[in-house]
């Protein structure tokens, strides 16, 4: 089944690629004149962030771009030329010579179909493989993989999964008709630390077995120093630099990439005020879920999602908490908001408020808001940004010139006031994300829960987020919850850290302390996987 060419070979020749997008009579150059070689056996980084034609690069290499974008020079697969290439051999190489592993699975796995189905369409397709021989192959594939136990998991359906299980089916998938070529489009980025560590050294292990060239696309320059040979780095569809990791870390040359070598977020926030009063804080707080079975819908057991949490946060404090997918972090927090049931204290400005009812906490969550991973399923399409920020004033009653607190706002996070007629899609990631801040900040909380709020934006967004959330943090004394499975986001910005796993709280502390010289064994792992990469990569 091997289609292998001699280490080094190069295997696909990209020369003078430009992608133009026509729409409504406007044109957009998406790609602009790149050329690069990605030999047999060997890892080529595509870098840059949103928006800089990685993606559209990758996806030009078999033409999976839509019927409005208009392509131009060459892409070779060994001897075959892809741009202009007829329907019958673009379908022989997709998914069989040159696989796609993207950034999300659930939305590339199709929902109504067991993971055996989908495997083994590709080999139907490409190998003629069908029946015992075709399940004995995924089983194959799945083992490769790991996924444990894979006989039993050939008809799960993908909701079954977890992510970092779903994308190991997707490398699967990618594996499946052993491919020359490895297209891996930000396939780590929605995934915990120690997950992502995982499916990194997978890819790697993979590849240097069946000798594949990779091209990886990433913003995210710490998985670069660690998986990649060399590294090409694009901004505005142009490649500005190109060469191997090593040198390219050790001496950029170019300013755009010495700017995103420079992109972390550092320092850390500032001390809280002597004798600064407590905002928020729990004691032996739990969230257990009934599980219901039976005709009389009896209880027989509990999901035990927060065992036993406690918290104190000060003004101009920020509690970190940190911990994989399922670990209870959003749990605790949307107990904390009173948005889910829960048992225990909860002493939100010296009241305690977990008996409260609903029509009293009203009042209360003026003072208690939050900010949500993706901005752009949080903020209505529908409404101009002026009405999202101003939303909150209207359902307080807050007298006042709704349109001069708007203005004051957004000039507050860094967002020019004059857009404030515009809606959510013209805006960028950040952007977006700024916005969800000022809609938060616009009825001065005392309390801001940010749940992931940096976790799908570029390195440079991140750091201009985590110097905007200190900046108003330091002017107005605010408290922050802030959850992540970024640590280093999470330790430029908290001065506690707590540690969650499977509902159990099993480290908290200063976060110096916590960083420094963790006392539990999953506390090292997770630092092993977030920090470890630049140790494994010298």
């Amino acid at each position: 089944m091997s289609k292998r060419v001699a280490p080094g070979a190069p295997i696909l020749t990209v020369r003078d690629l430009s992608v133009t997008f026509v729409q409504g009579g406007r044109e957009t150059r998406a790609v602009r004149g790149v050329s690069f070689d990605l030999r047999a056996g060997e890892t080529l980084a595509l870098v840059g962030e949103s928006g800089s034609g990685k993606s559209v690069t990758a996806l030009s290499t078999v033409r999976l771009l839509p019927d409005n974008a208009d392509v131009t020079g060459s892409v070779r697969y060994r001897d075959r030329e892809m741009t202009g290439a007829d329907a019958r051999t673009l379908r022989d190489v997709r998914g069989n010579d040159i696989s796609f592993i993207f950034q999300e699975p659930m939305t590339s796995l199709n929902p109504l179909h067991t993971i055996e189905r989908q495997i083994g369409e590709s080999l139907a397709l490409h190998q003629g493989l069908t029946g015992a021989p075709a399940a004995a192959r995924i089983v194959e594939l799945l083992d490769q993989v790991g996924i444990r136990d894979p006989e039993s998991r050939l008809r799960d359906f993908p909701h079954m999964l977890s992510g970092g299980q779903r994308q190991r089916v997707m490398i699967a998938m990618a594996l499946a008709n052993g491919p020359d070529i490895l297209i891996a489009d930000e396939p780590t980025t929605a995934l915990d630390v120690t997950i992502q560590a995982q499916i990194l050294e997978l890819l790697a292990e993979i590849q240097r077995a069946e000798g594949m060239g990779m091209l990886f696309i990433t913003h995210n320059l710490g998985i670069v120093r660690r998986i990649a040979d060399r590294v090409a780095v694009m901004k505005d569809g142009e490649i500005v630099e190109t060469g191997p990791t090593a040198q390219i870390f050790a001496a950029p040359q170019h300013p755009y990439t010495r700017m995103l070598l420079a992109a972390e977020p550092s320092g850390r926030p500032e001390p809280v005020a002597i004798g600064a009063e407590t905002v928020i804080e729990t004691e032996a707080l739990r969230v257990w879920f009934p599980i219901r079975r039976g005709l009389m819908r009896r209880t027989v057991g509990h999901i035990k999602a927060v065992n036993g949490a406690s918290l104190a946060i000060r003004e101009g404090e920020t509690l970190g908490i940190v911990g994989e997918s399922g670990s209870g972090k959003t749990t605790l927090a949307l107990a904390i908001m009173r948005l889910i049931s829960s048992e225990g204290r909860i002493v939100f400005l010296g009241r305690d408020i977990q008996g409260l009812p609903n029509r009293d906490l009203r009042d209360l969550r003026r003072d208690m808001q939050m900010v949500f991973q993706d901005p752009y399923g949080s903020l209505s399409p529908r409404m101009s940004i002026e009405q999202i920020v101003a939303e909150g004033l209207g359902v307080h009653r807050l007298a006042g010139d709704d349109t001069a607190r708007v203005t004051a706002i957004l000039r507050e996070v860094g967002l020019d006031p004059e857009t404030r007629d515009r809606y959510p899609h013209e805006f960028s990631g950040g952007q977006r994300q700024r916005i969800a801040i000022a809609r938060a900040m616009i009825l001065q909380p005392k309390l801001v829960v940010l749940d992931e709020p940096t976790s799908a934006l570029d390195m440079t967004v991140q750091v201009q987020i985590v110097d905007l959330l200190r900046r108003l943090q330091a002017k107005y004394g605010l408290a922050y919850i802030f959850i992540s499975h970024d640590l280093r986001v999470v330790r430029a910005l908290a001065h506690k850290v707590m540690v969650m796993q499977n509902g159990d709280v099993v480290e908290a502390g200063d976060g110096d302390a916590v960083f420094d010289a963790p006392q539990t064994d999953y506390t090292r792992t997770l630092m092993d996987a977030a920090f470890g990469m630049e140790v494994a990569a010298e």
